[in-house]
């Protein structure tokens, strides 16, 4: 993969998922665009992760801001890091914007205050919702739901896996091969409706890691 070829988009890059996000693909090479309802912001956390990149000795990061729809215009694949609240009106926004494109949804249908229950929409989940609202010419695949915040904003190895799922395998393979460069092994794990289980696992392991006070993750075994 041509990292610095690629731009990838971050909607909703100024919250913690989606920053962290950046970081990592940032700092691996890519060309980042951090997206926000709110472009101002998102070209501050733009400028603030340059800062970092340079105060850090990572050298010269290539990220930017820009508005939601901008950002997803602009970029080869997207990466969708919205709370649940807000995933449905960020998709109409950005919906003209990624036609043809691989749009990679984050998102978890957790409902406050609790989001430690597993509590799934009656679309089956985030991820299916998000292939119904942008239509059969955006290739939607579920990713990263069960790697916490922290270690994305972190500088350590992320020691956990990545169930992806979607319904065209080759936007599944170059997904995979994205979480590959930033260190993060990621699994084929079949259609869009089993995006379901991993996003009810984020439940789960929200009761874990609030009884053993860490950030727990999943591993595959055995492959």
């Amino acid at each position: 993969m041509e990292k610095s070829a690629t731009t990838v988009g971050i909607v909703g890059g100024t919250g913690d998922l989606g920053a962290g996000l950046a970081r990592r693909l940032a700092r691996a090479g890519f060309k980042v665009i951090i997206g926000s309802r709110n472009e101002s912001q998102a070209q501050a956390a733009g400028e603030a992760l340059k800062a970092l990149g340079d105060s850090s000795g990572w050298g010269a990061l290539n990220v930017s801001g820009a508005s939601n729809p901008d950002a997803a215009a602009a970029a080869d694949l997207i990466f969708v890091t919205v709370p649940f609240a807000a995933h449905a009106p960020t998709l109409e926004s950005i919906k003209g914007s990624v036609q043809g494109k691989v749009v990679v949804d984050v998102t978890v249908p957790l409902v406050p205050p609790k989001v430690a229950r597993v509590q799934l929409p009656e679309g089956g989940s985030a991820g299916q919702l998000a292939q119904i609202a942008l239509g059969e010419n955006v290739r939607v695949v579920s990713a990263l739901q069960n790697v916490a915040a922290a270690h994305l904003n972190s500088d350590d190895t992320i020691d956990c896996d990545v169930l992806v799922t979607g319904n065209n395998k080759e936007a599944r393979q170059q997904v995979i091969d994205i979480l590959e460069v930033i260190e993060v092994r990621g699994f084929h794990a079949g259609m869009i409706n089993n995006a379901a289980a991993a996003e009810a696992l984020t439940s789960i392991l929200i009761n874990i890691n609030k009884q053993y006070k860490t950030h727990a993750g999943i591993r595959i075994t055995g492959v």
